[in-house]
This record gives structure tokens, sequence and C-alpha cells, in this order.
């Protein structure tokens, strides 16, 4: 289903469409994503939510071959994602958007920051850092560096869909930090 509603732009005032799309996605619940985009100021947002109620879970998925590359992940505007092994972590901000993408669509997302800061960086030690971990997120595509996907979300809107993906209940205090995880 796809249902569009006219709106005013939360930063211009321009009247733009909001556009609301339900997808099922196979063994999983239906996804409600949220989209919008202001011609006149460039304002963008997107989101993804579950259709039916979810709890604030934390996701873990160890990526050990090709083929984990193509394990389905959804990730809301509050999401946080890390990838331990790397270093990497993708915390929400005020310009956070939701996805539903791949492993591999994770992967690419962190390796055009890390082609920015080999690009852009003054510091040679910088830019060395950088090479290292672009090298690293290359022998991970190859199954050559096992790494673990985490997602955890205060809102239980996140998700990495894979038989083998493992999910926590997530504790989150009343401001919203973390406590950790429930076993």
């Amino acid at each position: 289903m796809r249902k569009v509603v006219p709106g005013p732009c939360p930063v211009c005032n321009t009247e733009i469409e909001y556009i609301y799309q339900t997808e099922d996605i196979p063994y999983f619940f239906g996804l409600l994503i949220i989209s919008t985009r202001c011609p006149s100021c460039g304002f963008r947002f997107v989101d993804t939510q579950l259709m039916e109620h979810a709890e604030p879970s934390r996701w873990e998925f160890s990526v050990v071959s090709e083929e984990d590359l193509s394990a389905r992940v959804v990730r809301s505007m509050n999401g946080t994602i890390t990838i331990p092994e790397l270093g990497v972590e993708i915390a929400p901000g005020p310009a956070c958007e939701g996805f539903v993408s791949n492993v591999e669509g994770v992967l690419d997302r962190v390796e055009r920051v890390v082609e920015s800061v080999i690009l852009w960086a003054e510091d040679e030690d910088e830019r060395g850092r950088a090479r290292a971990l672009r090298e690293k997120i290359a022998s991970a595509r190859d199954g050559r560096f096992p790494v673990t996907l985490v997602i955890e979300d205060p809102t239980g809107n996140s998700a990495i869909l894979d038989d083998r993906a493992l999910v926590y209940p997530l504790t989150v205090e009343p401001d919203g930090e973390n406590e950790g995880q429930e076993t």
C-alpha cells in the first residue's frame, strides 16, 4: 500500500508530499516506510517502522563469509549500528535516516565515509588509519576478516533478517540511556 499525504515542510513551510508505503518482507513483520523530500530547501526524511509492536532490542550477526553479505538489514532512525572489529559506530543524530539494505550495503556506507577521510584528512597518520580500515572492510567482504554487525534500537524498529541473527531484549533507561542487554 502506498499513500501520499500533503503537508508543510518542517524547515521552510513549503507544501510537500509525505509518502507512507508498506512493504511485506518475507519471514518478518510488515514494514512502514515514511519518506519525503522538499524541492525548495532540500529537507529529507526517511524512516522505517515495524507494523507490529516491537520491544527495544539488540541484534547481532556474525559475518564470516561472502554469503553473509546478503542478510537483510532494517535500521530505523533510532538504531545504532556498531561493527566492533572495525571500530565503527553509526549513532543516530539529527539528520539520521532509516533504511532497508543488506550487510554489504552497510559496509558500503562505512566505506564511503572512510574514502572521504582518505581524500580530506590533513594528517597523513589519519589517512593511513583510514586506508587500513578500508583494507579490513575489503577483507570482511571477501570472508577473510570476520566481523559482527550489531544494531541496538530502543524503539525495536530495527532488525537483521537472517536465521543466524541473534536478538536480545534491550533495557532502556527513562532518559534514553541504554543500560545494556539482558540475556
